[in-house]
């Protein structure tokens, strides 16, 4: 297969070089996406290579004894109970990524982007609609290959550690519900970039701007609209806890306007809490799980821990972040898909598509981007790590101890099943949290 290169002409009548030239140019062309192609694949499997490695270490650095900071919380055969689990979920792990890679390896070798391409294109739509097909078939494929891994993981895995609480009937609705809100807010939004690329000069930045203001409002609206289709929120109860809670937050000035319990027992016995929100309408939720579990000292301890994300603006920088990300993620694709470019011919060739379009670039380029996504994500999991340092901090200094903060990290870490002891080059590379034993360290230390 071959793209339409613009540099060379498509009749004899306008050849200005010899036809063996001009051979070799072809061949050059061909050369240099066979090249690209296998610089790709090279990256690709080195960064799963990486991960492959990260997870022996952390596997080889599970240690049988109880570290002595845990004793007052987790027993002996709790915590043989986690390394268990460790294990499997390394094993698993390890499986779906081999079979995800193999799967995106074989589709693109045996042709399969520019015959899905093809095949869309047979139907005759506009170039939006056309886009859209292809994307969407690709990402309905890619539910439906991972759909096993899910079923296993939940009915297998987690059930057999006590995890699972979700039903046949429950996670069949899951799926249901997270197509059509992929498809309610994807449709539109991947309809307005593909139009931005094929009609507007510089569209880079007004794709970058419809994707920003669309997560920011999805963020401010996820609380009401999105996360009760999922889970029932029940405001929470007069009571001891609720007083205590609005203390800390009244102590803290930081701008509560509800405070909710989340059924998060329906479908796992893991906790967890958060807040959401902008400005002046913060909202905090607790799992059901997390209250059942910890002591009313403890629960604000955690809260207190959250409202330090807030009060270090941890919030903002995040997000700042994201929308720095998301415009060199647009800017980049701009480039890679513009059919006047060079390296958009080549890069289309290595894929097999013959004819250069924004729909398959979109998703070339975050096959293309995921060496370089890999590298902003160990970055910015740094900033995570150090910012939840800092949050531990706030709560320490809020409750005039570390005592209750350090209690519910032991108990979370016990209840979770957290491994304890994970290799650096695993938290290096994949944790946006501390190990649990480094944030004990430095609540307690003077």
């Amino acid at each position: 297969m071959r793209v339409q290169p613009a540099v060379f002409p498509r009749n004899n009548h306008e050849l200005q070089l010899p036809l063996p030239m001009i051979y070799d140019e072809l061949s050059s062309l061909i050369m240099t996406a066979t090249t690209l192609a296998m610089l790709i694949v090279i990256a690709l499997f080195l960064l799963w290579k990486l991960d492959f490695v990260a997870t022996l270490l952390t596997l080889k650095n599970l240690r049988p004894e109880l570290p002595t900071e845990f004793a007052d919380v987790w027993d002996q055969e709790k915590y043989a109970k986690s390394q268990a689990y460790e294990r499997d979920g390394a094993k698993f792990g390890i499986i779906s990524s081999i079979v995800s890679l193999a799967i995106l390896l074989a589709f693109w070798f045996a042709g399969g982007f520019g015959w899905l391409d093809s095949w869309v294109r047979s139907f005759g739509f506009g170039e939006i609609v056309t886009g859209l097909f292809y994307m969407g078939s690709l990402f309905l494929a890619s539910t439906l290959l991972s759909l096993p891994f899910d079923i296993y993981h939940t009915f297998v895995h987690e059930e057999k550690y006590g995890f699972n609480k979700t039903t046949p009937a429950t996670f069949a609705g899951d799926q249901i519900k997270s197509l059509i809100l992929g498809a309610l807010l994807g449709i539109p939004l991947i309809a307005l970039i593909l139009w931005l690329f094929q009609t507007v000069p510089n569209a880079w930045i007004y794709a970058w701007a419809a994707v920003t203001v669309l997560s920011l409002l999805l963020t401010f609206l996820a609380p009401s609209l999105i996360l009760p289709l999922f889970n029932k929120f029940t405001p929470m109860e007069d009571g001891e806890l609720k007083s205590a809670i609005e203390a800390m937050a009244k102590k803290c000035d930081f701008p509560l306007v509800g405070l909710f319990v989340i059924d998060g027992s329906k479908r796992s016995t893991k906790s967890n809490a958060f807040f959401t929100g902008f400005g002046k309408l913060k909202k905090i939720a607790l799992y059901d799980t997390l209250i059942e579990s910890q002591s009313t000292e403890e629960l604000v301890g955690v809260l207190a821990h959250e409202i330090g994300h807030f009060k270090k603006k941890h919030i903002i920088q995040r997000i700042v972040l994201s929308v720095v990300q998301t415009a060199l993620i647009f800017f980049l694709l701009g480039l890679v898909t513009s059919p006047d470019s060079a390296f958009a011919q080549i890069l289309f060739e290595a894929f097999r598509v013959e004819q250069i379009s924004i729909y398959v670039g979109l998703v070339i380029f975050f096959i293309l981007f995921k060496p370089f996504s890999r590298l902003i994500s160990i970055g910015l999991s740094m900033l995570s790590r150090k910012h939840e340092f800092e949050a531990d901090d706030y709560a320490k200094t809020v409750q005039g101890t570390p005592e209750h903060l350090s209690m519910a990290l032991k108990k979370l870490s016990r209840n979770n099943l957290s491994n304890l002891t994970p290799h650096p080059l695993e938290v290096f590379l994949h944790h946006s949290h501390p190990p649990v034993l480094q944030r004990l360290a430095a609540l307690n230390r003077d």
